[in-house]
């Protein structure tokens, strides 16, 4: 049996309401900028469809039926509820929004996103709540199927049809404490492979870019301890005489909160003289959330804290 569905046109209820409105074919069609003639057609076809005349001739003008008088407001109001369907949802009021959003980061991006994301969100969403989760071993698929609204860090391992945008490029420093042997004269690539040093990696590894660098100059160093976190080697940083890496802004750049907690933990960052790739630290989301209003907001708020000197005078992508 056939759907009640399978032949329904929103463009009958459009035509109808015009119609009942104007109780006139001429001025229907004006209004729906099509010809009389095509106007006449559908009122045809609305006849038919409901079984009644709907409008009938009164000397020189048109009146409505008792069904089309009872079906004046009702017409109306479909069509007010369709414009407002299709209509594109434009700029959201923050205020209102109640939403919870969770952004996949690292330890050292999360702890530099979220004082600002909050401060943000006190101020012009209060509704909104930040959840944080941990990066994922492997680049899963959390942003496909709903379960990361963003992703924020060193962007590699996406999906095909994931949105990139990067926001800020950094540098690696080397961190140190106050006291430590290095913090004192000008840092040089034999006095940084003579310090013992600890790494980061999710994965485990003891080499990395900082080990092909020195490499090059034919040296070499011990790393004592792999942690998966930078915060926690920062901690053990600050408490010994250990060297970890953190990433600061480039020279002449302004500062990035990615460097906050080493500051607040009393490193000193000094300059490492070797050629260093730099660090890319990008967003990623899924393109569902691409034109939604208050995922539209988040990004900006990620923009504003990351990178707070040009975030309002550059041009996004949305």
């Amino acid at each position: 049996m056939s759907s009640p569905f399978s032949t329904l046109d929103a463009n009958l209820a459009v035509a109808l309401d015009a119609l009942l409105t104007e109780q006139s074919v001429t001025r229907a069609a004006a209004r729906l900028h099509t010809s009389p003639a095509a106007m006449s057609r559908t009122l045809a076809r609305l006849r038919r469809v409901l079984q009644d005349p709907l409008l009938v001739r009164a000397g020189q003008a048109m009146v409505p039926t008792p069904r089309a008088e009872a079906l004046r407001d009702e017409a109306a109001a479909v069509v007010r509820r369709l414009a407002a369907l299709l209509t594109p949802s434009g700029e959201i009021d923050p205020g209102t929004l109640r939403r919870t959003f969770t952004v996949q980061a690292s330890d050292l991006v999360g702890a530099a996103l979220a004082p600002g994301l909050l401060e943000l969100a006190r101020r012009e969403a209060p509704g909104v709540s930040l959840r944080v989760s941990a990066e994922e071993q492997e680049g899963g698929p959390g942003l496909r199927d709903g379960r990361i609204d963003l992703e924020i860090g060193a962007i590699d391992h996406v999906d095909p049809e994931t949105r990139v945008e990067d926001l800020v490029t950094l540098r690696m420093t080397a961190g140190v404490r106050a006291g430590h042997p290095l913090a004192d004269g000008t840092l040089t690539p034999a006095g940084l492979a003579a310090a013992e040093h600890v790494a980061v990696s999710r994965r485990g590894r003891f080499t990395g870019p900082l080990d092909v660098a020195l490499a090059g100059h034919g040296l070499g160093r011990r790393v004592g301890t792999v942690l998966p976190g930078h915060l926690a080697a920062m901690a053990l940083a600050a408490a010994g005489d250990v060297v970890c890496l953190v990433p600061a802004a480039l020279q002449d750049e302004p500062p990035t909160p990615l460097s906050d907690a080493a500051h607040a933990m009393g490193l000193r960052l000094l300059d490492i003289p070797l050629p260093l790739p730099p660090v890319k630290i990008g967003m990623a989301w899924h393109p569902r959330h691409t034109a939604d209003g208050a995922h539209q907001w988040l990004r900006g708020a990620v923009r504003r804290v990351l990178r707070p000197a040009t975030a309002s005078r550059v041009p996004a992508p949305r």
